[in-house]
């Protein structure tokens, strides 16, 4: 059975990267507006209800409209904005965050697409809170950097577009320094923390790929735990995943550094564990436009219509 998928909001660069991954493909067959008809709302709303699943990649308030038209109980729904992240009523699109994920996915018809940040952090997180090595009240830090794809047009247009009055020649740069980036109620939610993480992200002058970075103090915790011990509660929540790997301390000693576009192409996160007994450096390695975008969204939508969820990816 083919089923009929409409991405809203296709012309976007998360929108554009999906419909990439799922064109030629026998078992889903993708649905347009027609561009005469993009302004038409009885259209879209007809698209939206006439479909299997609807992928949406817009702006937060456009998401929410999108969803308010959708009558057919019947569609699935997929989210790639922050709009529905920590909302009730939807799931949340990481399949390896914990065992019954999947089938909570499987299951749900509203489906909340994580965000790049979230996933490396959650995916370093998660695992050692819930084996208890680290308590939920505990206090994280997270720095991270992203391509400048990240931030959508806007973004795209200041470090490529030099007739623009945002155009920054800059190599890199901070931003969000108010603490009041819009991932943070989703990181502190999803990883099942007591109290939100202070976050430093930042963004480089190239296309995509990130690094995700949680510095973790082992011997300031009230039980410390040794690295190896952090290391071995990701490694056994990973053990089996396709698209979450943990390298190995002997492989992590090796290196020297690490490419933040070296998973790029890939719907991929790989962790690291780096330092010492005394101190950590948790790292996650992925593609912000793959496992953190739109790599994200086709194996969701793969779970939920009952697919083999590395199909197209």
């Amino acid at each position: 059975m083919t089923a009929r998928v409409f991405i809203d909001g296709e012309a976007g660069t998360t929108g554009l990267q999906i419909r990439e991954r799922l064109e030629g493909r026998r078992d889903i067959a993708l649905v347009s507006i027609d561009p005469a008809k993009r302004k038409d709302a009885d259209e879209r709303k007809r698209l939206l209800n006439s479909v299997d699943a609807v992928i949406l990649c817009l702006p937060d308030d456009a998401a929410v409209e999108a969803v308010a038209l959708i009558e057919n109980g019947a569609v699935k729904v997929i989210d790639a904005s922050t709009a529905h992240r920590v909302a009730r009523g939807w799931t949340y699109g990481f399949p390896e965050m914990a065992k019954d994920q999947r089938a909570r996915i499987a299951a749900s018809t509203h489906i909340s697409n994580p965000g790049c940040y979230p996933t490396g952090f959650i995916a370093l997180v998660k695992p050692l809170l819930d084996a208890g090595l680290v308590p939920r009240g505990w206090q994280f830090y997270c720095n991270a950097v992203s391509g400048y794809s990240g931030g959508g047009k806007a973004m795209i247009a200041e470090f490529e577009d030099e007739t623009s009055p945002v155009y920054t020649p800059a190599p890199y740069r901070i931003y969000a320094m108010a603490q009041k980036h819009k991932h943070v109620p989703e990181m502190q939610l999803q990883a099942g923390l007591a109290r939100p993480p202070i976050f430093a992200p930042s963004v480089g002058r190239y296309y995509k790929g990130m690094i995700v970075e949680v510095p973790l103090a082992l011997q300031a915790l009230p039980s410390p735990p040794t690295l190896a011990q952090a290391h071995a509660a990701l490694a056994d929540a990973y053990a089996g995943e396709r698209f979450v790997e943990v390298a190995s301390l002997e492989e992590s000693r090796a290196l020297e550094t690490l490419d933040p576009e070296g998973l790029n192409g890939t719907n991929k996160v790989k962790l690291f564990v780096f330092g010492h007994d005394g101190e950590a450096r948790l790292v996650a390695l992925l593609d912000n436009l793959g496992k953190g975008a739109s790599g994200a969204a086709v194996q969701n939508l793969n779970i939920m219509l009952g697919l083999d969820e590395a199909t197209g990816l």
